[in-house]
């Protein structure tokens, strides 16, 4: 098919077509003597693919990949098309961490005693907290706490107090520090508690909601199907004896 044909039947313009041809993203075309360029089903299953690659991982990751399948060896380039499902994967973890947290944190809340919750909002009042109020509030220890700390769960401020430095807990940390006490009484291992604080703060403003996070959940779903309808196109263009 001509130039032209291939633009109609993909949606994409002639220039497109020409500059993802020369930037290696599609085969190269045939040439006639005439110059023209000839293209094949093939070429238009590779445009139909790279679209829907772009949904899935971005524009810049999906030139790079769809130009070296075409040249990698087989496994390198299997390697390649499964790591963008990892990315993905992890992605859907990260969400489902920072989901948890928030989760965990209404539900702590919810259920603090109003003893506890008079504490931590005069505290609150102040903007800080020291290890004292909060290992009283969270009803933990002043060492666990510290734990958390060298496991970078809970990340303290310092100040100088009577010559000593002393842990100062501000906002965030005491943040992290409810979560964290709340996942462990649900029952979460450290490393799951990790992943969750880390999830939150990668995530920021966007694990504030639930509704937030149920959104780029399935942001995440639809950008995995499109990367497994790219995946059987990719999988020919690695092993064209299966096409």
């Amino acid at each position: 098919m001509k130039t032209s044909d291939l633009a109609d039947a993909s949606g994409y313009s002639v220039q497109q077509i020409r500059q993802l041809e020369t930037r290696g993203v599609i085969p190269a075309a045939t040439r006639h003597p005439n110059g023209y360029r000839r293209f094949s089903p093939e070429h238009l299953s590779a445009l139909l693919a790279y679209r829907e690659l772009v949904s899935a991982v971005g524009a810049v990751l999906s030139r790079e990949v769809m130009s070296e399948v075409q040249h990698l060896p087989l496994p390198e380039s299997a390697a390649l098309i499964s790591g963008l499902g990892y990315s993905l994967e992890v992605e859907r973890r990260q969400v489902l961490a920072a989901r948890a947290a928030v989760i965990a944190i209404r539900t702590e809340t919810e259920t603090e005693t109003e003893t506890d919750a008079v504490s931590e909002s005069r505290s609150a009042a102040l903007g800080s907290m020291t290890i004292t109020e909060l290992s009283q509030a969270l009803d933990v220890p002043s060492s666990t706490l510290r734990f958390w700390e060298s496991v970078g769960l809970v990340n303290p401020g310092r100040v100088e107090a009577q010559s000593q430095t002393a842990r100062i807990y501000r906002t965030m940390a005491i943040r992290d520090a409810r979560i964290t006490a709340a996942l462990r009484k649900g029952g979460y291992r450290i490393p799951e508690v990790q992943e969750a604080i880390g999830a939150l703060r990668e995530l920021g403003d966007a694990s504030r909601s639930l509704a937030a996070l149920d959104e780029r959940l399935e942001a995440v779903a639809r950008r995995t199907l499109a990367l497994f309808r790219a995946g059987s196109v990719l999988a020919d263009m690695v092993d064209p004896s299966h096409r």
